[in-house]
């Protein structure tokens, strides 16, 4: 992603606007502000923003931020430290952590804010939910896409996109015997925190689950769990050879490179690499690449994964009088803001960050900002079909790292898809029973 050197037009206006939409929050002092706190990403947009609500309300705002890697540490010391913290961007895989700790508060009674579900993609609303309890507004999402190269289709004979999994090997292996790629798809699989989002796309376009309604293991299932997945990635590395080996060592970043240089037909990526792809300030393969529907396996469908942030509020926030301001700076940020969505649409703009309000899909320029590299009504269809990760719990971490040894065993023929599947589906249950 690049962020542009200007704000957008809707930052500046809601940093100056003159009707007050808000109320002002009577008794509010300047040495007691509302403490947010950001990974340092999109910060002259957030003080931009934080400005505008100042100015509309009258209530002062301490805003501070830091690299997202040492983001979560850093905020696990000032929970613990007692720090004056009322709104922070969370991660819908730290949810259940942050919750149990009691380091975020509900925002269930808060029907200003949960309004805004009704127009928010469900897998969204779901992210923020632990336990019953809902615990914040959007902040930023996406989904894995299935990205093809329309050019290398052509010079292949092939006149549309897969539409299943077998479809894409198929293709795969024409555009392969045709001399034009030796590995025509181009996914990545190495230990990362990508890792997770392709494999769990994969699963959910062919009809299977993680665990169950209960939370109990079921990747090991062959009719409703991972086994075709896995299968699927195995035989297209060892029989179909359409897939390379060293996709286990292969990361999210590679995958956009190969695909940019025109040396892949098919990737996942995250839906916001297709602006990347398409831009030909960045790409060898710019006005090539073209979204279609994730591929459906045998009992599948078009499913994906979609993963978000979202601003979370903390019990000090939501305490006493400090809560008026605070709904209003979540809604601010999460929602509307004079009338219109506008930190949404500028992180969009400027930094080609997706949205979860699906009405947005109907904004002329938001269609027009995504409609420069993309299709927008495909891209609605897709965020329509995301499903948040069920994996999501407070042992997420320790599990994932078992788990995507095993997928990668499996993958390159070192142990088979029911080994590694087993070894996935015990680590859960283990870690589970163990709390």
């Amino acid at each position: 992603m690049r962020s542009r050197p200007t704000l957008c037009r809707r930052a500046a206006l809601s940093a100056g606007a003159a009707a007050l939409s808000l109320p002002f929050v009577r008794g509010a002092r300047a040495a007691d502000p509302i403490g947010y706190a950001t990974w340092s990403a999109a910060v002259a947009q957030v003080k931009a923003h934080v400005a505008g609500f100042e100015k509309q309300t009258g209530l002062p705002v301490a805003y501070s931020n830091s690299p997202f890697a040492q983001y979560r540490e850093t905020m696990i010391a000032k929970f613990t430290g007692g720090a004056p913290l009322d709104m922070l961007w969370v991660s819908d895989a730290w949810l259940p952590e942050f919750a149990m700790a009691g380091w975020l508060a509900p925002i269930d009674a808060y029907k200003q804010l949960t309004a805004y579900d009704a127009v928010t993609s469900d897998f969204c609303v779901q992210s923020t939910v632990f336990e019953g309890k809902q615990y914040g507004l959007t902040y930023y999402t996406d989904y894995m896409s299935f990205l093809y190269n329309a050019d290398i289709l052509a010079k292949a004979g092939i006149p549309a996109p897969p539409a299943t999994w077998d479809e894409v090997v198929s293709q795969a292996l024409t555009i392969k015997s045709k001399g034009l790629l030796d590995y025509p798809v181009v996914f990545g699989m190495t230990q990362e925190s990508w890792m997770i989002e392709f494999i769990s796309a994969m699963v959910y376009s062919t009809g299977g689950r993680f665990i169950d309604d209960a939370g109990n293991a079921t990747m090991q299932d062959p009719k409703t769990g991972a086994v075709a997945a896995l299968t699927w990635l195995a035989d297209a590395v060892q029989t179909h050879k359409v897939l390379s080996p060293g996709c286990v060592a292969t990361g999210e970043l590679e995958v956009l490179k190969t695909a940019s240089a025109g040396r892949a037909a098919f990737v996942l990526l995250p839906k916001y690499r297709l602006k990347v792809l398409n831009d030909p300030a960045q790409s060898q393969a710019a006005g090539h690449f073209k979204q279609s529907l994730m591929p459906a396996g045998n009992r599948g469908s078009h499913s994906t994964v979609g993963w978000m942030r979202f601003f979370g509020a903390t019990p000090r926030g939501l305490s006493g009088g400090r809560a008026e301001g605070l709904v209003m700076l979540m809604e601010w940020f999460g929602g509307k803001a004079d009338g219109e969505y506008v930190f949404q649409k500028t992180i969009l703009k400027d930094l080609g960050l997706g949205f979860g309000i699906t009405e947005l899909y109907k904004d002329p320029e938001v269609r027009a900002d995504l409609g420069a590299y993309g299709d927008v009504d495909l891209m609605a269809r897709q965020q329509a079909l995301a499903r948040k990760k069920d994996t999501i719990s407070p042992w997420f971490g320790e599990w994932n790292d078992a788990h995507g040894t095993a997928w990668q065993q499996a993958i390159v023929g070192k142990i088979s898809v029911e080994a590694a599947l087993r070894t996935s589906a015990e680590t859960w249950t283990a870690l589970k029973k163990a709390g």
